[in-house]
């Protein structure tokens, strides 16, 4: 591990190269990767996320070289996953003075992951600042990039963007800086670009807007190379690559409702797909012809089926629908279970069934956890009556992963 290495006024790198073949998300990262940690050597010296977990008792040890630990006040946690807040634990028990800062529901992981229940935690929102004695941290929050409790940090003074995963690349390298790299690094961020953060453009394009007047000099990521040479062109990279251009996509919402209230989600989906400039089509399988339906569902790229719960099975004509899917070819098309229920809510798991029978993708946590890390997006999606303020974030989350992978599709 470097020593330190300045990059700007009492602003130090002290993390960790990792040129090995690095395991990553089901992949190898063939090129490596550096886990990018930072020390602002103020009146309040501050730590500004940490390495990958593999080295923390060595990201500890340099870090005992270069400070008295006893001195840090503040640890600054962007993003709580253990390649970035890995090292927490172990500096956190010899930095006992120090303060975690992060958002509401970094807290509870945090303190879950690395027994940091004692600690004390600042929580920081939108627009918030912290003087740490010569400088200032300015903290913005940016939730599912690439997960719930992610933000950015900015320092005022030195007009330096900590942004952790956002703005990064998988590159193993000594050279630190953007504009000393021995090639363009380009291709290299945009890879990361969409191999982590396009499937969340949504969120981009909302992070995009929040930092938009930051005057920034500096992008300090938590991988890869610090961009400090042509800054605004990465960022527009992101601006542009995040941009909903895709055209045509539409999306069939297929269901039977008994009380109401599978009709209500169903409407909620409807205009989240709306929001979203995604076309799409309702339909009542107890008010629509049966050919109707499955000439809607051949012209569509993504299928919803909702049913409420009635004696543990669906309602209305729903089943003689999913009876004909397995004799379609409905390959490439998305498809999701959905629906509302008084106690067990079987129709959902039903439905689901059902549509594994087919050649469609059908939506799953499992799977989405699998291939993404995102454990807040719930297929088949279930509400229990009435949906209610948790039911309708769940919706939100549901209907924005379905659109980002109906446009990454093409």
């Amino acid at each position: 591990m470097e020593n330190k290495i300045m990059i700007n006024e009492s602003v130090y790198w002290i993390g960790k190269v990792d040129d090995r073949d690095v395991p990553f998300h089901r992949l190898t990262l063939t090129k490596g990767t550096t886990y990018n940690s930072y020390l602002l050597m103020t009146e309040k010296p501050t730590i500004i996320d940490t390495v990958d977990i593999s080295f923390g008792r060595e990201f500890v040890e340099n870090l005992k070289s270069l400070i008295d630990l006893d001195k840090i006040q503040y640890i600054v946690i962007n993003h709580t996953e253990p390649d970035h807040s890995g090292g927490l634990g172990a500096i956190a028990a010899r930095a006992k003075n120090a303060v975690i800062v992060c958002t509401e529901p970094a807290v509870d992981e945090l303190k879950e992951m690395y027994k940091l229940h004692k600690r004390e935690f600042l929580v920081v929102k939108d627009g918030d600042t912290l003087d740490i004695g010569g400088k200032t941290l300015k903290f913005i929050e940016t939730p599912y990039l690439h997960t719930e409790e992610t933000m950015v940090t900015y320092c005022e003074e030195d007009k330096i963007l900590f942004p952790c995963d956002i703005f990064s690349t998988h590159v193993a390298n000594y050279e630190y800086f953007n504009d000393l790299a021995k090639g363009n690094i380009t291709e290299d961020f945009t890879a990361y670009y969409t191999l982590i953060m396009h499937p969340h453009r949504k969120y981009v394009q909302n992070m995009i807007e929040k930092i938009k007047d930051l005057d920034i000099d500096m992008i300090a990521p938590s991988h890869g190379f610090i961009i400090r040479k042509d800054v605004e062109k990465f960022i527009e990279i992101y601006n542009k690559m995040s941009k909903n251009t895709d055209k045509g996509k539409k999306a069939v919402i297929v269901y039977s409702t008994m009380g109401g209230n599978t009709r209500k989600v169903a409407s909620m989906l409807q205009e989240g797909f709306e929001n979203s400039d995604i076309n799409v089509e309702i339909m009542n399988v107890n008010k629509i012809s049966k050919e109707e339906i499955l000439e809607g569902i051949k012209g569509a790229d993504a299928v919803l089926f909702g049913s409420s719960t009635r004696y543990g099975d669906m309602i209305g004509n729903l089943e003689e629908i999913l009876n004909e899917l397995q004799n379609m070819n409905l390959e490439e098309k998305l498809a999701a279970a959905f629906g509302s229920y008084g106690w067990s809510g079987e129709a959902i798991e039903v439905v689901q069934d059902y549509l594994n029978k087919t050649n469609m993708k059908v939506l799953n946590t499992s799977e989405i956890i699998k291939s993404t890390g995102m454990t807040d997006v719930e297929f088949p999606l279930r509400v229990r009556f009435s949906p209610k303020d948790e039911d309708i974030k769940n919706i939100e989350k549901a209907v924005t992963f379905t659109v980002e992978l109906l446009l990454n599709a093409g």
